[in-house]
């Protein structure tokens, strides 16, 4: 069982992306976390949303006020809770969830292949705390949504050129 699924086994919102790499699966979690948080147009949608600049994947995620939840050889799971469609986004620790608001965790998880590679993934989940927190990130979700998937595919570019550097 993935150590995401400790955290939120049920969902109103997922998404997920992938890539093969090269190494072995510590050093594709390594390139993932170190991996630049803003290159080239994601620094740009970063700006747009008014988020903090990051040297890293992982410094990103915790700047926003996400917390650590796991942190193992081959996963890593980051969380958060709040009502992130509004522009200041209220983000609170993972356990102080709300009524009005979601839950939300993100992971990079590297799983070995039987041919020596490794399946690098990224899994964004959201849970809300009630029907109109749902409502509310679904609107949201419909504009943010496809961004949120270019960041994560650029991010995981970003993590094959480092890795590829090792």
């Amino acid at each position: 069982m993935a150590a995401i699924d400790r955290f939120l086994s049920e969902w109103d919102v997922s998404e997920f992306h992938e890539i093969v790499l090269d190494v072995v699966p510590e050093r594709a979690l390594d390139a993932a976390l170190g991996a630049p948080a803003a290159p080239d147009v994601v620094r740009v949608l970063f700006r747009l949303r008014g988020l903090k600049r990051a040297d890293s994947i992982e410094a990103f995620f915790l700047g926003m006020g996400f917390e650590s939840l796991a942190r193992e050889a081959s996963e890593v799971v980051v969380g958060a809770s709040g009502r992130p469609w509004r522009p200041r986004g209220a983000i609170r620790p993972f356990g102080d969830a709300s009524p009005g608001t979601v839950r939300i965790v993100a992971n990079f998880l590297a799983e070995p292949l039987p041919d020596g590679r490794t399946r690098l993934s990224t899994e964004t989940r959201v849970a809300a705390v009630d029907d109109a927190a749902r409502r509310a990130f679904r609107r949201y979700w419909f504009i943010v949504g496809p961004f949120s998937a270019l960041i994560r595919r650029r991010w995981l570019a970003a993590a094959r050129r480092s890795a590829a550097r090792a």
